[in-house]
């Protein structure tokens, strides 16, 4: 793979039976990269926050919305981008506080940009209002074949 990438691209509707498909195609893509359990778990998960994020923040569970997952392999590194087209994000720096919550009566809630802040090397926001956020995350995986040889 000397300085070549691998690039895909999803766009599917704003539904939360999505959530479970944008992990496996995302866990699917990365697989050539060999990466441990934990990696691949951390990946699902980060997946599955920003796609829950879109779903129920940017598109208020509106199954009209679009939700764009691309992901580009370089190297050992996996950049993943999550966007949509919904409401944006009044405050970024206190949507990114852990347990800042606009929607206090759902469980677990709260907690997505720390878990993907914690879980990934690079995490970047940017949004607009009535335009749309998008995530932007990096993370380098140590592969399999590289711990065992």
């Amino acid at each position: 793979m000397s300085g070549h990438s691998n690039k895909m691209s999803l766009e599917f509707s704003s539904r939360s039976e999505n959530e479970a498909f944008a992990r496996v195609a995302v866990a699917a893509f990365v697989a050539q990269l060999d990466p441990t359990l934990e990696e691949l778990t951390d990946l699902k998960t980060v997946i599955s926050e920003a796609v829950t994020n879109s779903i129920i923040h940017g598109y208020d569970n509106n199954p009209e919305g679009i939700v764009t997952i691309t992901a580009e392999i370089e190297g050992d590194q996996i950049m993943l981008t999550v966007s949509d087209r919904g409401h944006g994000i009044e405050d970024v720096e206190l949507a990114r506080q852990p347990l800042f919550t606009s929607k206090p009566d759902m469980e677990r809630s709260g907690m997505g940009f720390t878990i993907m802040e914690n879980f990934m090397d690079e995490f970047e926001v940017t949004t607009e209002l009535g335009a749309g956020t998008t995530i932007r995350m990096k993370k380098r995986i140590e592969s399999k074949k590289a711990l065992y040889n």
